[in-house]
């Protein structure tokens, strides 16, 4: 399988254009995608937000396994990381979100009090991989269709200010990814969510790649959604890709059920799921330095 990259040039300036507006805003909202927390985390980002107030976003929440998030969210307090997840979609959300952020930023909301400022507004700039949902949940801070939003990567390439109505003025950027994935596997998690465009990756190696998750953690959702045996699951992943084509119907081409999988996985057709673990790190699965 040829390796997964995707850096165009947009990105790049993206990059450059948050460090150069990074003295105007309080707080980082780094957003990464529940489904997989530590592959969907930028590297670069660590060197974008230097000492900044950090607030990291699992978002797509109500896509992945709730047992594992909380295990994820456990993870990043015992590191000493303010974290969240969230589901975009509900109401409560900028209650969900500034709340948190106001408990990182205490002491200078408490300065702006004592200086006699009456509207108190914390100004944050949204960091994140493409198609983690930046546009999404920012279009229900506001409650407005302002952030362009679509189920494929790459769409918002420019940065935008927006207000909500209760105090947040928060900075819109294109969804950024790193130069290299030093773990292949990063990049085939990354694919199989949608992060990166289908032309830079074959469909059926990203396929076999989710099924192989899906076999070990998730296998009851297999057989619902494809109507398959316990037998069937003791093939090789290929075979069972196999079997799963034939059953949609698609004959032997392969690479149109592989993207079926992924997309029915996408929409949350199979069920939530995770693709990674906190005890990946321990092992050396899950690594995007």
């Amino acid at each position: 399988m040829a390796n997964i990259q995707w850096f165009p040039g947009h990105m790049a300036k993206a990059i450059r254009e948050i460090q150069e507006k990074l003295h105007l805003v309080d707080i980082i909202f780094e957003l990464v995608d529940a489904r997989l927390p530590e592959s969907s985390r930028n590297p670069k980002v660590k060197e974008i937000i230097q000492q900044k107030p950090h607030l990291l976003i699992l978002t797509k929440s109500d896509l992945a396994d709730p047992l594992v998030t909380k295990q994820w969210l456990d993870y990043y307090h015992e590191q000493g990381q303010q974290a969240i997840a969230v589901d975009s979609r509900v109401r409560t959300i900028e209650r969900n979100i500034q709340k948190p952020a106001q408990e990182i930023l205490a002491r200078q909301l408490k300065n702006q009090t004592d200086r006699g400022l009456q509207q108190q507004t914390i100004r944050a700039v949204c960091v994140g991989i493409p198609n983690v949902g930046k546009s999404t949940l920012l279009n229900h801070l506001v409650n407005k269709k302002i952030a362009k939003t679509a189920d494929r990567p790459g769409v918002t390439k420019n940065q935008q200010w927006l207000k909500s109505k209760n105090g947040l003025a928060l900075l819109d950027t294109p969804g950024i990814l790193w130069p290299k994935f030093e773990d292949q596997s990063v990049g085939k998690r990354l694919a199989f969510t949608g992060a990166i465009k289908e032309s830079l990756y074959a469909s059926d190696d990203v396929a076999l790649f989710g099924l192989e998750v899906f076999k070990t953690y998730y296998a009851k959702m297999l057989k619902d959604r494809y109507k398959l045996t316990d037998q069937d699951l003791e093939l090789a992943t290929p075979d069972l890709l196999l079997k799963i084509t034939k059953f949609l119907g698609m004959g032997e081409d392969y690479d149109r059920a592989s993207n079926r999988i992924m997309l029915d996985a996408r929409k949350g057709k199979l069920g939530r799921f995770t693709l990674e673990r906190v005890e990946d790190l321990t092992n050396g699965k899950t690594t995007n330095n």
